[in-house]
């Protein structure tokens, strides 16, 4: 284990300064930061044109995916969307819709009853309330049914550009840990850590190649092949 390893193993968490700190970073949060900054630049050059993993042409097709696939993978929710868009195109659409016929459309992405009962207010919320079109501010967003931080990040950043915070999925969640740039379980402040890390800039496309990284390489499934990842020289490997 490389010093600057050692160092990021037991000191990853210093670096969480409040807004208003006025006391100059220590030398253990700049090398924390600087760890921050390597696995930036890998993920980069690994994934340099990460696309969102939620097929969608516009941003209501983006958050009605987003809010399906809680608690289902990507892949599935993609699969139900193909027929789902075809048969519903617009808020209007989804709020006339009569319940059941949502909750069939989208029964094999778990959580079916709910989640087609937060579409339905949703949409009837963004036709009576917005003209029909998604708010582009995340307090406007997480009023919405259905509709939490990570899903109003998710939309904000990749259908506005608009960079509100960090979105921590599974993958990015497990391989921040793995990498020691958090150590917390909850997804809230493993967000708050890494908004205190990464430079925000960075905030929308750390995601998403994370998630291709957690696909292709750093997977949970089955046992991370780290000796085919770019960032095997500098990660801790934490739990791994």
């Amino acid at each position: 284990m490389t010093p600057d390893v050692e160092r990021i193993r037991f000191t990853r968490h210093s670096c969480r300064l409040s807004e208003n700190r006025s006391v100059a970073p220590t030398d253990s949060e700049f090398a924390t930061k600087r760890h921050a900054a390597k696995v930036v630049r890998r993920l980069k050059a690994d994934y340099p044109e990460a696309p969102c993993a939620l097929n969608h042409k516009t941003p209501f097709q983006l958050l009605i995916a987003t809010i399906l696939s809680a608690q289902c993978t990507d892949e599935r929710v993609n699969l139900v969307t193909k027929d789902l868009f075809r048969k519903y195109k617009k808020p209007a659409d989804f709020a006339a819709a009569p319940i059941k016929d949502l909750e069939k459309a989208i029964k094999s992405t778990g959580f079916f009853r709910n989640k087609a009962k937060s579409i339905k207010a949703c949409s009837t919320d963004l036709m009576e309330n917005h003209g029909g079109k998604v708010p582009e501010d995340l307090e406007t967003l997480v009023r919405l049914a259905g509709v939490g931080r990570k899903t109003a990040n998710v939309v904000l950043g990749t259908a506005f550009g608009l960079a509100t915070g960090v979105v921590v999925d599974t993958h990015v969640g497990r391989i921040s840990r793995r990498l020691g740039l958090t150590e917390s379980q909850d997804a809230v402040k493993v967000e708050r850590d890494l908004m205190q890390l990464l430079p925000k800039k960075e905030w929308i496309m750390y995601s998403h190649r994370m998630i291709y990284h957690g696909r292709a390489i750093c997977s949970a499934r089955r046992k991370p092949s780290c000796d085919e990842c770019s960032m095997n020289k500098f990660c801790p490997q934490i739990g791994v």
